[in-house]
């Protein structure tokens, strides 16, 4: 089954934990499940993780453990995803094919004590996971609990690079390219002498520095995972039920993860959204990440929830998230009273359908010994399991209300994963003196920051769907596309782009979009490529910035005092665009820092830097040129209050409003209004109070 449309995996939302009663030192299972219901939790998910207690010798199964845990939830109307237990290899399993660890360069295989160790391509460990996904769905696909199954966990995490994954590499491109002389002129292997006379002469990836090369490896390790998480998915849906959905859960950061593509096999999306509490989300600072799979600040969060909606355009899960500290030892940073619910709402305002906590209790040993879980050590429930029962009577009372919800987008912002895995190989940005690896999330997250900061709602939206939906449609979909960082791209890409602009939309074009084609080769073309007659502006030579450069607007420009270009700017020479900002500095003073072209009933806006908030929030409330779809609720709001929005069914509409700081706000209502929370009609002109770190939901 391959499809991108996504499903609504039942009525109301689901809300609940990752559940792993066997990783507790004695048994409380009647005890856990009675406070999950006193907390309002609808569902867990099992399973997913212990591969070895399923199977603790080879073909020995023990499946019966899990019975009385689905048997409890059952009785007390709790639903039940069950995992699929192959990311974490036995250790029997291990010792008689060490064959099957993935190796991270040719020869060197990753040694075996954490998880996600093995090369789930190869034959050998297929064979073994089939048996065990078979034997466990087939034993529990049936129990009235189940309501859905997830394949794997957090698949994409390695490269592989054992004999027989290069070996199937060069069988695809050799029916890609079809002989080496079409391979030696696509990537250009005159360079340096790689010329090739046959396909046996194409060296290993360990010390490639072709571009061209790692976009294929990248290309053809996202493949490797799709095709994995597609192999699960068709064993399960042969047990499932009907109305039982699958999927599996994404760390969206994963190297080998291709999240459109992989999404298209799977009947509804689910991502592991992990981010930084306490100051991390106080809209008045900016704070660096606590590490690579976290996000920092109100935007980070927000372009997680985004992130999730895009893989398939649709509602998805959460199904793990913050619920206190996460990572390390050293990183004890617990969400300061609030916060759990505005993520959740965060969340649910851009479309999820269910909130899981990882995980119920906090582990006593293991690696994961201070990832914090609704219960602590002790046991004990304690502030953050008051908090979590609070917001379970909360979305209870939301019930039904958004079946059907649809998030509003007053700005679509393109997202390109082949660029991603381009602009890593060869990042164009430095941070901190040091190629910055996350130079593509840094470049689109500051569009996508100063769309959120500006009071507007975001979609993001891959080159692949932008293609499906059609010039025309995107125009009247999305009046604003905002195409940033957007390196890798096809001809008809392109061409969609310039017949968008036809339809009467506004592209924003930012630093990199378009520069490479389809095999990561820099066009021969005047920079933007395809695009400088539309923009009425090109560029010939660009800089890196040490330090960031003051950004003045012209006036006819945005609203930009105090802005600031970071990290890049391209060197703008306008021909027939306006000059709306330039830059305060004795050399770059000669390049415009934003121009724009009207292009018919279109128009072309070109920003040549990476924008600092403030430069970001004016391009954003300038190109809009209307109140965003939250206005409508109380006009514009300032931050720290951001407000998301969305559709229902029958023309009704929703609002969450948050306070991103420590001081009380109040906005007044332009419209009437019912708050689900409280059942109480509040009337337009009405004024709502928001206490720190406070999150509030209104219907119409």
């Amino acid at each position: 089954m391959t499809s991108r449309t996504p499903v609504q995996p039942m009525s109301g939302l689901l809300f609940g934990v990752a559940y792993y009663a066997e990783y507790h030192r004695g048994e409380r299972t009647e005890i856990d499940l009675d406070l999950m219901v006193e907390a309002g939790i609808n569902v867990i998910r099992v399973g997913e993780s212990v591969w070895s207690t399923w199977e603790p010798r080879d073909g020995e199964f023990d499946l019966e453990w899990l019975e009385p845990v689905l048997d409890g939830a059952h009785r007390r109307g709790i639903r039940v995803i069950l995992g699929t237990p192959t990311y974490a290899v036995p250790p029997w399993l291990q010792v008689a094919h060490p064959e099957i660890a993935a190796e991270r360069r040719t020869g060197e295989p990753i040694p075996w004590g954490a998880r996600q160790e093995v090369d789930y391509s190869h034959p050998v460990f297929r064979q073994y996971a089939e048996r065990i996904i078979r034997t466990v769905v087939g034993r529990y696909a049936g129990h009235p609990a189940v309501i859905g199954f997830q394949v794997d966990n957090e698949p994409g995490l390695e490269i592989f690079h054992n004999d027989h994954v290069f070996e199937e590499f060069v069988n695809r491109l050799r029916t890609e390219y079809g002989d080496v002389e079409t391979l030696n002129r696509e990537w250009g292997l005159t360079y340096w002498s790689h010329r090739l006379s046959d396909w046996t002469e194409l060296w290993r990836p360990d010390g490639n520095t072709f571009p061209q090369y790692d976009l294929a490896w990248r290309r053809y390790q996202a493949q490797l995972t799709t095709e994995f998480i597609a192999w699960q998915a068709d064993l399960v849906r042969e047990y499932r039920r009907p109305g039982q959905f699958v999927t599996t859960c994404l760390q969206y950061g994963r190297p080998a993860l291709d999240d459109e593509r992989l999404a298209r096999d799977l009947d509804v999306i689910a991502g592991n959204p992990y981010y930084g509490m306490q100051d991390h989300l106080d809209a008045s600072r900016e704070l660096p990440q606590l590490s690579h799979w976290t996000t920092t600040g109100v935007p980070g969060l927000f372009r997680q929830a985004d992130r999730m909606y895009a893989s398939k355009q649709g509602r998805y899960l959460v199904t793990e998230t913050n619920a206190q500290s996460i990572g390390a030892p050293d990183t004890n940073f617990p969400p300061y009273p609030g916060q759990l619910k505005q993520a959740a709402f965060t969340f649910i305002s851009r479309g999820a359908a269910m909130i899981e906590y990882w995980h119920w209790h906090t582990l006593p040993y293991g690696f994961e010994t201070y990832w914090g879980g609704v219960l602590p050590h002790s046991l004990v429930p304690g502030r953050v399991y008051r908090e979590v029962s609070e917001l379970g009577a909360e979305l209870a009372k939301l019930g039904d209300v958004l079946d059907g919800f649809e998030p509003d987008a007053d700005v679509a912002i393109l997202w390109s994963n082949p660029s991603r895995f381009a602009l890593q190989f060869m990042p164009p940005l430095r941070l901190d003196g040091e190629p910055d690896v996350q130079s593509y999330e840094r470049i689109v997250d500051s569009f996508h920051r100063g769309t959120i900061e500006s009071g507007r709602q975001s979609r993001l939206l891959h080159l692949d769907q932008a293609v499906d939906l059609g010039a025309a449609e995107l125009a009247r979909q999305f009046p604003v596309l905002i195409a940033a960082g957007a390196y890798v791209t096809s001809d008809a890409e392109l061409e969609l782009l310039r017949d968008y602009v036809s339809s009467g939309g506004h592209l924003v074009l930012g630093p990199r979009t378009a520069y490479a084609d389809e095999e990561a080769r820099a066009r021969v073309d005047v920079a933007p490529p395809r695009l400088a007659d539309l923009a009425g502006a090109r560029y010939e030579e660009y800089s890196n910035l040490d330090h960031p450069v003051a950004v003045v607007a012209e006036p006819d420009g945005p609203a930009v005092d105090g802005a600031s270009a970071r990290l890049w700017i391209d060197g703008l020479i306008a021909d027939e665009a306006d000059v709306l900002a330039r830059y305060d500095h004795p050399r770059f003073s000669a390049f415009a820092a934003v121009t724009s072209h009207a292009v018919g009933d279109g128009r072309v806006t070109v920003v040549g830097c990476v924008p600092d908030p403030e430069l970001a929030r004016g391009i954003v409330r300038w190109a809009t040129d209307r109140p965003g779809h939250a206005d409508a609720l109380a006009g514009e709001v300032q931050l720290p209050i951001t407000v998301a929005s969305g559709s229902l069914p029958e023309g009704r509409r929703a609002w969450f409003v948050f306070n991103w700081g420590w001081e009380p706000r109040t906005i007044t209502l332009a419209v009437t209004v019912t708050e689900p929370a409280t059942g109480a009609e509040l009337a337009a002109g009405t004024d709502v109070s928001l206490d720190a770190w406070s999150a509030r939901t209104f219907i119409r």
